[in-house]
């Protein structure tokens, strides 16, 4: 695989796993979610940097999957959150 679409990919992947920390540690807040999103993806800017640090110029590891990451990450987490309100009860989110 090209050094682009492995950027790609572990964004989508992350995306995910947020979209699961945010439900797991119950957070019902969409500014505090925001937050949570906004350092894991610089935190997995940094590492991919150190990572592709001669393969790929700067900007493009930063502008790389930024889209795949935000819109998986709010999808998973609504849908999720749904999911888990309608079958378990509000009382598991309060």
């Amino acid at each position: 695989m090209k050094p682009l679409d492995v950027i790609y990919m572990v964004r989508a992947i992350l995306g995910a796993l947020t979209a699961f920390i945010c439900l797991f540690v119950r957070i019902n807040d969409i500014i505090v979610a925001l937050a949570i999103a906004l350092l894991i993806y610089l935190l997995s800017d940094k590492v991919l940097r150190q990572i592709f640090i001669g393969k790929v110029e700067k900007s493009k590891i930063t502008r790389t999957g930024i889209g795949i990451f935000f819109v998986t990450w709010i999808f998973l987490w609504i849908l999720t959150y749904t999911f888990m309100k309608s079958f378990f009860g509000l009382s598991v989110f309060l």
